[in-house]
């Protein structure tokens, strides 16, 4: 049984480990977990594990943002993995920054990935794990706050949250969505 799991960002050192970029963020932490190395793939980088039976493809695609839909409707299609087995991580700046929120589908809410994803995959109905970025920017200034790096004070929960989604990937892939939402979307992580 094969899973895709896509981490969105943008790619160049100029958006490395922004808030815009926590899904590369989320998949780095878990291929040095697994021991798995990214290597320059077709529309994204890749690597790719068997994790307890499973086959896992992890991708970060190498489109920008606004056009994350190629690679994932391309890797679904190669590999033919079907719709319920794409995980999606994604920064989400309506959800607090102590939150993470695993999700079956849905609207995308104004992220240019997941609408990418979804002109691409002609539905909102694929799992995607929501990491809260927070929402305080003054008005108008969004674009620069998603884009901006972690301030040190939130760095902590960032790595916290980071280590849950990586649970949160594995429980996903042995348990299935319903079980991993019941157990871990209720939580909320310390902000100092």
């Amino acid at each position: 049984m094969k899973y895709l799991i896509t981490g969105l960002g943008n790619p160049g050192e100029e958006y490395a480990h922004s808030r815009h970029n926590i899904g590369f963020d989320v998949l780095d932490a878990f291929a040095q977990k697994h021991e798995l190395s990214f290597n320059p793939g077709r529309l994204a980088d890749m690597a790719d594990c068997r994790f307890r039976g499973k086959n896992l493809l992890l991708i970060k695609p190498t489109t920008y943002m606004n056009l994350s839909g190629k690679a994932v409707r391309y890797w679904l299609d190669k590999e033919k993995i079907p719709i319920e087995r794409l995980l999606v991580i994604v920064d989400d700046l309506a959800l607090p920054l102590d939150t993470l929120r695993l999700r079956p589908g849905g609207a995308d809410a104004g992220h240019n990935g997941l609408t990418s994803i979804q002109e691409m995959l002609g539905t909102d109905q694929y799992p995607r794990l929501r990491f809260g970025i927070g929402h305080h920017y003054p008005k108008g200034r969004q674009i620069d706050f998603v884009l901006s790096s972690w301030e040190e004070g939130e760095k902590p929960v960032i790595e916290q949250k980071i280590k849950k989604s990586i649970e949160m990937i594995e429980s996903f892939v042995m348990a299935g969505i319903t079980a991993t939402m019941n157990q871990y979307n209720h939580q909320k992580f310390n902000i100092s």
